[in-house]
């Protein structure tokens, strides 16, 4: 049933890792932050989007992550979002994350999405290279 709740396609983007960092080991849970910078579209609209997350490991190997940004247009207008998820991490290190995202924005072109949640797939290899899919919620 879930999978007949998906509905299109609504963004693209593909970038990049800027920097990392460990916030704290506590507990022998580490939390690390990452950011990043990737270009796509959304809605059809070209986008660069700036981004951070926090993510825990758990102890039975996943991540949880929750993350938030903003992305912006050529002509100035931006939205942002906030998503949470969990990842699964490769014996390559390649990370690859499914979650759930939530936008706010007054920009026209993109006020469908204050009224809409989205799910993602977010793909990130061992180089800091990321591919990111957003897809309505329905």
């Amino acid at each position: 049933m879930l999978g007949e709740l998906i509905g299109e396609l609504i963004g693209e983007e593909r970038g990049e890792t800027t920097g990392m960092r460990v916030l704290s080991t506590d507990g022998g849970h580490p939390v690390m932050e990452a950011s990043f910078q990737s270009t796509g579209t959304m809605l059809g609209v070209p986008v660069k989007d700036i981004g951070t997350y926090e993510s825990v490991l758990r102890p039975d190997g996943t991540l949880w992550g929750e993350g938030q940004g903003v992305a912006m247009t050529q002509q100035g207008e931006t939205f942002t979002w906030h998503g949470s998820g969990v990842g699964r991490v490769n014996q390559d290190g390649h990370v690859s994350w499914r979650g759930a995202i939530f936008f706010e924005t007054v920009a026209e072109r993109f006020t469908k999405l204050n009224s809409l949640a989205g799910v993602f797939e977010f793909e990130v290899d061992a180089d800091g290279k990321a591919d990111a899919k957003l897809y309505e919620w329905s």
